[in-house]
């Protein structure tokens, strides 16, 4: 894409919505996860706030995940269910899958390999329905104790950063909680809009260019796997994350469709980048974080 972008992205046209039932579902795409998704399905499961659906999404996974997911959910018996295959590679292709899919006023967007603590939800729920609501509750990833001096002192540098750049996301895509129709106002995850990794970041510049606010709590929090060491071909350079913070807001779509679009695509840096795990040189794999 080259030039100013349409003022029209992609966004779908205003109209009825269909009613939205009051209550959480949580979407977990999984690509070959047998490590790590049996533990993320069981902290999900143990949720204080229960959700009304899981979407578990299958994004073409070739080893004993599908199995797992079924193994695990089979033993459930007041959460709704959803097992779906997405055959086309990216997890922006299994997100899209899975939201079409969600009948419920909010939905959590959860990684497979991550730990989420039982008040996950409702943390979530109290910045989405709080005193100032927001559009989109996002959590901080930790690793450790969260009550560490160290995680701290990261959770209170991303609320003063929240603060200060309240229009951007300081979050992962492992932590990320919407009011749906506010998500889907805004276009929802496009692989057609956005086919590169760092889709948690243009997604929330969809939501926020669209009127959105974003939320953070400190005390929201998640324990996503730092397995990924090597992040050469998932993240972008010093250069881009300074222009990421710099750029003034109404020029944020030149940012991602102008400037990093043609950047990320001579790197090589499509979605799909997510499905290559190097790390996997061992049946030894330590377990999910938290587990």
């Amino acid at each position: 894409m080259t030039g100013e972008p349409d003022a029209a992205l992609p966004f779908p046209p205003e109209g009825p919505k269909p009613d939205l039932r009051p209550g959480w579902s949580v979407i977990v795409p999984y690509f070959n996860e047998e490590k790590f998704l049996e533990p993320t399905l069981r902290a999900l499961f143990a949720q204080k706030t229960r959700p009304l659906a899981l979407i578990l999404v299958d994004n073409a996974s070739t080893d004993s995940s599908p199995a797992i997911a079924r193994r695990i959910a089979g033993s459930v018996r007041d959460i709704e269910i959803l097992h779906l295959t997405e055959a086309q590679p990216g997890k922006t292709r299994a997100l899209m899958a899975g939201l079409a899919a969600v009948t419920s006023e909010f939905v959590a967007m959860c990684d497979a390999d991550t730990f989420y603590p039982p008040d996950y939800l409702a943390k979530a729920a109290q910045i989405l329905m709080g005193a100032n609501p927001a559009d989109a509750a996002l959590a901080f990833g930790l690793s450790g104790d969260p009550e560490s001096l160290r995680n701290r002192l990261k959770r209170t540098k991303g609320m003063a950063a929240a603060a200060l750049m309240p229009r951007q996301c300081h979050s992962g895509g492992f932590g990320q909680s919407f009011r749906t129709e506010a998500l889907r106002r805004a276009g929802g995850f496009s692989a057609e809009r956005w086919p590169f990794v760092l889709e948690d970041h243009e997604i929330m510049h969809c939501l926020t260019r669209n009127g959105g606010r974003l939320g953070y709590g400190f005390d929201h929090w998640c324990r996503p796997s730092d397995r990924r060491a090597d992040r050469k071909k998932v993240d972008w350079t010093l250069v881009e994350r300074l222009f990421y913070h710099f750029t003034p807001f109404g020029r944020k779509d030149w940012l991602f469709y102008c400037f990093l679009a043609p950047r990320f695509a001579a790197r090589g840096m499509k979605a799909i980048a997510l499905r290559e795990k190097n790390w996997e040189t061992s049946p030894d794999t330590p377990p999910a974080p938290g587990s």
